[in-house]
């Protein structure tokens, strides 16, 4: 096949840039949903506040309301008891000059109230609250809009909703949030090699790990992929059955089949029937790794070996997916120190398994898993991070400082 019309042997840094950039081009439409289902979607639009945060003057502990004014500067200062307002409809209390309110929190203020003596602090006898000295003004009370006020920007397009940011959403009252759509992705594996777990294994077979852990992978993003039945090593049949995947899908995600043997036709496929962006990357494991388009769909053609499927998604997959959802955050990379030395025989990009620890410095280290083949799956299974050792052939002593990417 000629690599004329497409790059090949890139570098992963120009990979990501093809990726997101044909992704960002091919951006998903927007969507209003539920905020109460929102979890993980990517904001499509600015959320403006349309109210203050907190709405009135309220009470950050349960106690004692009162008008720091009428406090001695010197000792302990008494006021009379004069009602109570608890959390729920606003009484519309006022305090006169030596009085006091009982309160909860987040109790609405009564008028003229500026300080809450909280109530372990106080004495109350007699129908009379006992003050201490030194209550400073305006002591444990939340100030009407000092978290947000009315037209703050509080989410921007392209953030991804936490549950933090939807408890943001809810508390503005805001039931309903705009989001990008989620990708639709068809999932294949191939190779006449490849059973179903669960079934009998004959001489020279193998169960087919990849759709089931690529499946995992998908859903621990919010999506909700569709696996396929295995492809066949038969280009006809390949040709018809991503043929009607490319007509229904924004993504489709294959295992195996894309590198240079005699049973790899994907790449001829997606060459004679759509485009490919580049075929090959400067890395390891996963260097076989193929991108392009046909119909509607991006094609990310991953390598058979599961590690090689682990680390080509999490390096190239989830960027992709991220992009036709205009993430606008990036995902966490961390910087660790080397808990042991690594000898890099190799001039690929390296992405080697690892786990995290934490020093006694409280600095993150990472231990790099020995079993470094892409076929060494327990391995994987044992790490928590893959370690981004860089181009060129070098020795790592321990204590190195190298780029981590969370699994």
């Amino acid at each position: 096949m000629s690599s004329d019309a497409f790059p090949t042997r890139i570098a992963l840094s120009e990979a990501l840039d093809i990726v997101r950039r044909i992704a960002r081009a091919r951006r998903l439409e927007g969507e209003c949903i539920a905020t109460s289902r929102a979890d993980r979607r990517v904001l499509a639009a600015d959320i403006v506040a349309p109210v203050a945060l907190p709405a009135f003057d309220n009470s950050a502990m349960d106690g004692f309301a009162l008008r720091h004014a009428d406090l001695s500067a010197e000792g302990e200062t008494r006021l009379r008891l004069a009602g109570e307002q608890f959390a729920g409809p606003d009484l519309g209390l006022e305090l006169a000059p030596g009085e006091c309110v009982r309160i909860t929190t987040g109790a609405p203020l009564p008028r003229g109230a500026d300080t809450v003596l909280i109530k372990e602090n106080a004495g109350v006898a007699d129908g009379e609250v006992t003050v201490p000295a030194g209550l400073a003004a305006g002591a444990n009370v939340r100030l009407r809009a000092e978290d947000v006020a009315v037209g703050d920007v509080v989410l921007r397009a392209g953030q991804v909703l936490t549950p933090a940011r939807i408890g943001l959403a809810a508390s503005l009252g805001i039931d309903r949030v705009p989001v990008t759509a989620r990708p639709t992705v068809a999932v294949f594996a191939s190779g006449d090699e490849l059973v179903e777990p669960g079934l009998p294994l004959a001489p020279g077979q193998v169960y087919n790990s990849n759709r089931d852990q690529l499946m995992a992978q998908l859903r621990q993003l919010g999506l909700e992929p569709v696996a396929w039945p295995t492809l066949p090593d038969d280009p006809a049949r390949i040709e018809a059955v991503l043929a009607d995947a490319a007509e229904n899908f924004d993504v489709i995600l294959t295992c195996g089949g894309v590198s240079a043997g005699e049973k790899d036709h994907l790449p001829r496929w997606l060459q004679a029937h759509g485009r490919i962006h580049f075929w090959k990357v400067r890395m390891r494991p996963g260097m076989p790794v193929l991108f392009g388009e046909v119909g509607r769909a991006l094609v990310l053609g991953l390598p058979g070996n599961p590690v090689s499927v682990l680390a080509t998604f999490t390096a190239l997959g989830r960027e992709l997916l991220d992009a036709l959802q205009d993430r606008g955050e990036p995902r966490p990379r961390w910087r660790a120190r080397l808990a042991s030395p690594w000898r890099k025989r190799h001039e690929r990009l390296e992405l080697l398994r690892g786990q995290l620890a934490q020093g006694e410095d409280a600095a993150l280290l990472v231990h790099p898993n020995p079993a470094d083949g892409s076929h060494r799956l327990a391995a994987a299974a044992n790490s928590d991070v893959l370690i981004v050792l860089d181009e060129g052939a070098r020795d790592y002593a321990t204590g190195d400082l190298v780029e981590v990417m969370p699994l």
